[in-house]
């Protein structure tokens, strides 16, 4: 395919206006669709409220502004889709919902026109099932914000047609994203991978070995990460965070990696949503004790190494099954959740041998399948190899 010129977007929240708001900077004509046609307009004020902040940093001019809002279309109708080179949907994580619009999206679009979905959890494949080619949907998840945040995940489904990745893998680097490759499994690269740094931190937080400030202090100030968990799941918003934790765990047949927690569970239902309601694990309103972290150098170094280690376990067995390339996954958890460095090559750092003897030990004390370490983990160390020789 030649170079995307008109671009479809289903949605037009905050995901669905960003996505827009990058195909349209970048040169492409863009339509936005959706039902409410308050969310339309609540989407042109954002993207040009976030048009005119580049602009005063002078990363664009002012023409550029206008030029690019220029290019972007706002409409309740998806007729408007007609000779669209590629859509993008952005709407709500339901697999049903999905499915009924890509059916409709169908029948409107020319035959060569990439059919893409931004969902972060749902299979590729399930959604392009509902269509009469099939062969030309894959899944494009960009991550929030998207006119900030570099990656974007491409994922080809079973019945994608080869080559097709690649080929919108080079239209999103001609966006200015750094794109990598995924295998349709539940969570793709990042979702997948990330699940041990709030399951776990939770873990500890409910046996009683750490508070929330603790945790967060180790893995920011020791290990650091930009965030600590729980400052960062007050973040996201707990009923977003749990749907996708909830969603991995179905999705990989009740595997206990994937478990979610009561803690966070009780807290979605009673409304503790986080920093948007003004509590989560921490207390966001007005006049509120701010939460100390205990001072203790041991305890900070066994929770990070804790976390670490199954991070990248999870990164070792997406590798050992096929999910992605090294680089891609070490790319991925450093330009889509901004760790500190690639957890295959922080695993170098660590030491092979020792991260499975800090994963056996774990499983040794708790007897649970949660704590089991990657046959990828084992075989190097087995063989004294790393991951970059």
């Amino acid at each position: 395919m030649s170079r995307i010129e008109k671009v479809g977007v289903i949605g037009s929240g905050a995901m669905g206006a960003g996505i827009a708001q990058i195909a349209a900077m970048s040169g492409c004509d863009v339509i936005i669709t959706d039902q409410s046609n308050e969310s339309l307009v609540a989407a042109r004020e954002n993207i040009s409220f976030s048009l005119n902040k580049f602009a005063s940093r002078g990363k664009i001019t002012d023409d550029d502004v206008k030029a690019i809002e220029g290019r972007l279309h706002f409409t309740e109708n998806m007729s408007a889709f007609e000779g669209c080179q590629l859509v993008i949907e952005a709407i709500v994580e339901n697999l049903e919902v999905k499915q009924s619009v890509f059916s409709a999206v169908e029948k409107i679009v020319g035959d060569d026109c990439i059919l893409a979905s931004n969902t972060s959890s749902l299979s590729i494949a399930s959604i392009a099932a509902a269509c009469q080619q099939p062969e030309r949907v894959i899944g494009l998840h960009f991550f929030n914000p998207p006119a900030l945040m570099p990656l974007v995940e491409v994922i080809p489904a079973l019945q994608t047609r080869i080559g097709l990745a690649s080929t919108l893998a080079r239209h999103m680097q001609s966006w200015g994203k750094l794109p990598v490759i995924a295998k349709d499994t539940p969570g793709f690269i990042v979702n997948r991978i990330a699940r041990p740094f709030y399951g776990e931190a939770i873990r500890m937080l409910e046996e009683g070995i750490a508070d929330a400030a603790t945790i967060d202090y180790a893995m920011t100030e020791l290990g650091g990460f930009r965030m600590g968990p729980f400052t960062l799941m007050d973040f996201i918003g707990h009923d977003v965070n749990y749907a996708v934790t909830e969603t991995v765990f179905e999705a990989f047949f009740y595997d206990p990696r994937y478990k979610p927690s009561f803690t966070q569970k009780r807290m979605v239902e009673a409304g503790y949503l986080g920093r948007k309601k003004g509590k989560g694990f921490y207390n966001y309103n007005e006049g509120a004790t701010k939460a100390e972290p205990v001072m203790d150098k041991a305890l900070h170094e066994q929770i990070l190494m804790r976390i670490v280690v199954l991070l990248i376990n999870e990164a070792a067995d997406a590798l050992y099954l096929g999910i992605a390339s090294r680089d891609d996954i070490d790319t991925a958890m450093t330009k889509g959740v901004n760790y500190p460095k690639g957890l295959l090559r922080w695993a170098d750092e660590i030491g092979i041998q020792s991260c499975v003897d800090q994963i056996d030990e774990l499983q040794m004390f708790y007897r649970e399948d949660r704590y089991r370490c990657s046959p990828q983990l084992r075989l190097m160390a087995r063989d004294q190899k790393t991951f970059y020789g």
